[in-house]
This record gives C-alpha cells, sequence and structure tokens, in this order.
C-alpha cells in the first residue's frame, strides 16, 4: 500500500488504526537501555515513539503517511512528550549515521531490495554501542498464527533481518509469539520477527 492508500486508511477511523499501547518486544527489547537519541522508521501513529519520549528519550518518527503523522503529534500532545515527526519514505530516507542510540523498525513490510536498504540505513544510523530492533509479522505466520500480510514476499524471518545487518552483534534473532484476543473471548498466537542487534563500540 503507498503513502495514500495508508492516508486514506488512518483517516477513515475517528481514532487510531492500532492501538495505543508499544509494541510488547518493543517494551522488552528496550528494558535497561539508558536513554539518548532515537529514530522509529515507518512510525505510523507514534506509539512506540511516543512511549519512548515518556521514559526520557530524544525521539525522532519518520513515516510516509501525513494522517499518521498528524494522530501521533495529537497522542505525543495528549501524553503530554514532544516528539519530532517527519513525513518520509523511509525506502528514501538517510538519516545521518551514527547519531543514533536506538533504532527500532515495527511492522515494516517491504518487497527484499526495500528491506535491505532501510535495515542497512538504520545499521548506519547507529551510534557505537547502538541498539537497533526489528520487529515484525513473520513468514511462519501464514500457517501457524493469525492476522497480518498474507504475502509472502514481504513477510520476514530471522534470517532475512539479520542478512541485512553486517557487522551488527546480534543479540536476538528469532520467531516469537505474540497473543492477540480471539473472537471467542480467549487469545490465539500471532507470530513475530524480532530481531535485536548492537553496533560494537569503537
Amino acid at each position: 500500500m503507498d503513502s495514500s492508500g495508508w492516508d486514506a486508511r488512518y483517516a477513515s477511523t475517528s481514532g487510531l488504526v492500532w492501538s495505543a499501547e508499544p509494541n510488547r518486544f518493543v517494551v522488552e527489547s528496550t528494558a535497561g537501555i539508558a536513554p539518548g537519541a532515537a529514530l522509529d522508521l515507518a512510525a505510523g501513529e507514534g506509539r512506540n515513539a511516543v512511549w519512548l519520549a515518556e521514559r526520557g528519550w530524544r525521539v525522532t518518527a519518520v513515516d510516509f503517511s501525513s494522517v499518521a503523522v498528524e494522530w501521533g503529534r495529537e497522542l505525543a500532545g495528549q501524553r503530554g512528550v514532544g516528539v519530532e515527526w517527519r513525513v518520509a519514505d523511509v525506502t528514501a530516507y538517510r538519516p545521518v549515521p551514527g547519531s543514533y542510540d536506538l533504532v527500532l523498525i515495527s511492522y515494516l513490510h517491504l518487497p527484499a531490495a526495500d528491506l535491505a536498504r532501510v535495515l542497512d540505513s538504520a545499521r548506519r544510523a547507529l551510534r557505537p554501542g547502538g541498539t537497533l530492533v526489528v520487529v515484525g509479522h513473520d513468514l511462519a505466520n501464514l500457517t501457524g498464527g493469525t492476522g497480518g500480510p498474507q504475502d509472502p514476499k514481504i513477510l520476514l524471518t530471522p534470517e532475512t533481518v539479520v542478512d541485512g545487518l553486517a557487522g551488527l552483534h546480534i543479540q536476538r534473532a528469532e520467531t516469537a509469539r505474540r497473543p492477540v484476543p480471539s473472537t471467542d473471548g480467549g487469545t490465539v498466537d500471532a507470530l513475530d520477527t524480532v530481531v535485536v542487534a548492537t553496533r560494537p563500540a569503537d
């Protein structure tokens, strides 16, 4: 879906399309990291960016949907935090190398070549000792999980993400289960790729 498609989707509701709460794997993966400068690529409505800002991070949030960014600004205002918002296509966006202590890519699904470019920019954006967190719908979710995109060409695996992170130290790379509410009042599992990597200190 292009930016106009996402603009229409975000504009079609009177509230957030996604939850205002941060992703559980983002919370897990950033626990214990001292706040610094953070970059949230494909930030959507900003749920993770705002959560990080509430914990003292200086956050730059980038998304190609201007409507999503406006929702993000509203959410940040409601929570009383500041986030630097930028409307840009992350496949072309080039952050300044060595500028961030944390880079987050959450549920960004792209063809392989586009994803590789984003991962390359993300790893270059890290400062020495910085952390990159990548979370997204796993390829195995098609047959073993629920929800998410149904196109295998844009789904993630830990291996494909790690392949794009040359020079980083891989701390975590796995297919993880994420419980989501089911129609019967219980939960079912979605399967997500979760990769956490750090740039070695110089």
